[in-house]
């Protein structure tokens, strides 16, 4: 096929995202689920035996635990499973040379901006396509300092001892029901270690991209980042919008060891078709920091709240979080926070937006034991109704006992006022555009936290969301 005949079969609806490519994959474990496919994928990426027994169990459990019920959203039994493929490749493994990516995964990444931003500001990315890494690179001069960034695959190939020591330690198999799926049917994700020392100046950066229908993407990633070194970590996530159920869940694990500083963060655009359950926790050792930058955009459903286990004495963790939730929508996202050491200090900032008959909660934990000293929590949850169809609900759980800390919690609710519109308008703005304004003003401090071009990104990405959202 010429590459204008299949440029010509891409379809394009909303927004850079919303367009697939038809489907040409060497690896199909079928659709379904069951001790077969899982054996399926250990045997394509020639696993050891551990793995193999450890993705079975996996599976054992999923099949054992029962869909969530203390969650927020009946459209859980709208997942049918034995409807869904677990895993589609090609047979090629992942490439540090962008041009032996094969023409058709080439042709849907740099549609959505790869490897521009990787020239531009990346110190490395990846770049996965359904279940496998496409293309995976990291910058010389960063990887002559020691620092890792491959898939996972690669990771739990060529560097089993680093990689066992953590893998499933920070999220156990049996956390929740799709924590079990995902550890039963992982692939893909990406390995990062960062030796001692080393601050890693630029962002790495990995890029989820499904491309077909009737399909889970369930990649795994892992983080450590040894003694006092440091690293930025993005995410992006897009797929087309399909009339069938595309399912992804994730797990991400985080290590900061003494002193060290990890920055992860998530700009997801998912097409209204994706249900996406994602699990996300870190471990801070003494005086180490986590944050989380978390933006979620699309899906039908997400479920999504990153965590931080402070386990050394001064660790610290943050969740940023932005959500907009528009029509046939529901964002149930937050945050949990577990204080396991003295002097520990946790800040929760969450905003959301509701637009048409959308639907956002906000979901968060804190829990500081009686032994502990010296914990301080700051918890703020903001929501912003567009109109009167819209919802929102907050169900803050933080658990303190003792009185040797200082906790503080603060919640807002408001709609964007008829006055403030009507005079943008009057100043030669459309009601679209002064609705835009309104949105973005809303969430322009947390939007500073995102780097740059990130930040532009997000911008752009609710004026599409805004557009047609009034009337």
């Amino acid at each position: 096929m010429s590459h204008d005949s299949a440029t010509l079969e891409a379809v394009q609806i909303e927004s850079d995202g919303n367009f697939s490519y038809p489907e040409d994959y060497d690896l199909d474990a079928g659709y379904g689920l069951n001790a077969g496919v899982v054996d399926y994928i250990s045997n394509v990426k020639d696993e050891a035996d551990w793995l193999r027994d450890f993705r079975q169990r996996a599976l054992k459990v999923f099949e054992d635990k029962p869909m969530p019920t203390h969650w927020a959203s009946r459209d859980l039994e709208n997942i049918h499973f034995q409807n869904i493929r677990y895993y589609l490749a090609k047979k090629q493994r992942a490439t540090r040379n962008w041009e032996d990516v094969p023409d058709d995964v080439k042709r849907t990444f740099e549609r959505l901006g790869i490897p521009e931003k990787e020239r531009k500001f990346l110190a490395g990315v990846e770049a996965q396509f359904d279940s496998e890494a496409a293309y995976s690179n990291i910058k010389d001069e960063v990887a002559k300092d020691g620092v890792i960034f491959v898939n996972s695959t690669e990771g739990l190939r060529e560097h089993p001892e680093l990689f066992r020591k953590w893998f499933g330690k920070v999220i156990p198999t049996g956390d929740n029901k799709f924590s079990a799926l995902n550890s039963a049917v992982f692939s893909g994700g990406s390995f990062i270690y960062v030796p001692p020392g080393v601050k890693v100046r630029h962002p790495l950066q990995a890029y989820f991209r499904i491309n077909a229908e009737q399909f889970g993407q369930f990649e795994r990633t892992l983080i450590i980042v040894d003694e006092g070194a440091e690293v930025t970590y993005m995410e992006g996530c897009t797929a087309p919008k399909f009339d069938t159920a595309t399912l992804h869940s994730a797990v991400v694990e985080l290590v900061a060891m003494k002193d060290a500083k990890i920055q992860y963060i998530t700009v997801q655009n998912w097409s209204n078709n994706v249900f996406n359950l994602v699990t996300k926790r870190a471990i801070a050792h003494e005086n180490a920091e986590v944050r989380w930058i978390d933006c979620n955009i699309g899906s039908r459903l997400t479920m999504k709240y990153p965590g931080v286990v402070m386990k050394g004495r001064k660790a610290r963790g943050e969740v940023i979080s932005i959500a907009l939730a528009n029509t046939g929508q529901h964002q149930d996202t937050g945050a949990k926070m577990i204080h396991a050491a003295d002097e520990t200090t946790s800040n929760v900032v969450s905003k959301s937006i509701s637009v048409g008959e959308g639907r956002s909660t906000y979901r968060g934990q804190v829990h500081i034991p009686r032994h502990l000293k010296g914990c301080r929590n700051n918890t703020e949850c903001d929501a912003l109704l567009i109109n009167s169809r819209s919802r929102t609900d907050t169900y803050p759980a933080i658990t303190v006992r003792g009185n040797q800390h200082a906790v503080q919690h603060e919640a807002s609710v408001s709609q964007v006022s008829a006055e403030q519109i009507f005079y943008m308008q009057q100043r030669g703005l459309s009601e679209g555009e002064a609705m835009s304004l309104s949105v973005n003003g809303f969430v322009n401090d947390l939007v500073r936290e995102f780097p740059m071009e990130y930040s532009v990104e997000l911008k752009r990405l609710i004026d599409l969301e805004m557009e047609g959202s009034v009337g």
